[in-house]
């Protein structure tokens, strides 16, 4: 059917309002599209060291005894990434890994998502002293430290992997020493000498250190050499 010019220009007329409805409702989408877009996810390593930071926070070469050198294939770190955080492990604690540098993953976990380690020895071998520092999302870093405790119940005697002799594991909190701290001594009648552990955490990072220095079973080379990398990581800025 053929319209009218006056039939026609109604039909515009009553088309036009159709038509800014449509437009005005588009409009609206878009603006709903622009302030519905996704919240920026959380970065879950926000405030934490990386491996690089890490390994300025540890202890220099003067906190050892004298003769004391640095040994190089000892030393290691995350670097500027961090790695993924691992599960820990259910089973029952490895109890010879604490006669190992790195000592803390007789808790379950590998490690923190960045950190940084070396050790010390003396000339003969006969002496060292290990230091690590890892860095933990989250409240890992407290479940560490509770970990270590039961560890150290778990562990009250053992055998060793080299002399294949008893060894005598005794803990004790350690009041004062960063957020909190704890210290294990190793004895056996078939060493000459003890060690001792001392682990103490600094917020979300878990500081252990591992000596047989000197002829106190290592404990005064291992408080000093643990409250210097607390002063250190108090003093270290984080992204």
């Amino acid at each position: 059917m053929r319209l009218t010019p006056r039939v026609a220009t109604l039909l515009a007329v009553a088309a036009l309002p159709l038509a800014l409805t449509a437009c005005s409702s588009g409009s609206s989408s878009d603006d709903e599209g622009t302030s519905a877009r996704p919240a920026k996810a959380k970065d879950v390593n926000a405030g934490l060291a990386t491996g690089t930071q890490l390994k300025k926070a540890l202890a220099p070469a003067s906190a050892f005894p004298s003769g004391f050198t640095l040994e190089a294939d000892g030393a290691s770190d995350t670097g500027g990434e961090f790695l993924s955080p691992s599960a820990r492990s259910t089973a029952k604690p490895d109890c010879t890994r604490l006669e190992g540098s790195s000592w803390i993953q007789v808790t379950g976990f590998k490690g923190g998502v960045s950190f940084a380690q070396n050790d010390y020895a003396n000339h003969d071998k006969t002496e060292e002293v290990a230091q690590e520092i890892d860095a933990f999302q989250g409240t890992t870093a407290n479940t560490v430290m509770k970990q270590l405790q039961a560890v150290a119940d778990e562990c009250a005697t053992f055998t060793d992997t080299e002399a294949h002799a008893k060894v005598k594991l005794t803990g004790a909190s350690m009041p004062g020493l960063g957020d909190e701290a704890y210290t294990m001594t190793l004895t056996s009648g078939a060493w000459q000498n003890g060690t001792t552990l001392v682990a103490a955490r600094s917020g979300n990072s878990v500081i252990t250190v591992l000596s047989t220095a000197g002829t106190d079973d290592g404990a005064a080379t291992a408080k000093k050499v643990t409250t210097l990398i607390l002063g250190s990581l108090k003093g270290l800025k984080t992204a």
